[in-house]
């Protein structure tokens, strides 16, 4: 495997029913400004719809203090409880990776009360010089963090 080419993962453990916390994942991104107003300002639908599998959307939002763009399509496999965006033309971080993909899993915890939520990030660099993109990864863990407060406020 070309050492441009990588993978990175972590793990955002959830206190949330889980069939609430996938179904914000899945499909309720446009809440995400309301979880996080200080780091997404906007999520829309370019093509197709909020719920189904193949629409594109577009996120603006800031990491590390700078304002960037995530235009995506989305994947939704439900039987797994797994959600993929990959970017498209647009996006900001294809300005340093060819290829940028992000893969949630949301696992249910066997008590059925929270779960843990996987981020995976596949990716290929444009070259060397470009680090892993571990900015992003922290990012979403945090955004994550979020909606778990979000979903569990009284």
């Amino acid at each position: 495997m070309s050492s441009l080419i990588g993978k990175i993962e972590t793990e955002v453990e959830f206190k949330a029913n889980a069939d609430e916390f996938y179904k914000h994942v899945r499909s309720e991104h446009h809440e995400f400004p309301n979880v996080s107003s200080d780091h997404i300002q906007n999520v829309e639908v370019h093509e197709g719809d909020w719920e189904t599998h193949g629409s594109i959307k577009s996120w603006n939002y800031s990491v590390d203090g700078k304002n960037e763009v995530l235009k995506e399509k989305v994947e939704i496999y439900d039987e797994n409880k797994t959600v993929t965006l990959t970017a498209l033309e647009g996006s900001d971080c294809l300005k340093l990776y060819k290829s940028y993909k992000i893969t949630f899993v949301v696992v249910t915890s066997t008590s059925g009360d929270g779960g843990v939520a996987k981020i995976i990030i596949d990716y290929e660099k444009l070259d060397e010089t470009n680090e892993e993109p571990n900015h992003y990864l922290n990012f979403l863990a945090n955004l994550l963090k979020k909606l778990d407060s979000h979903l569990t406020k009284a």
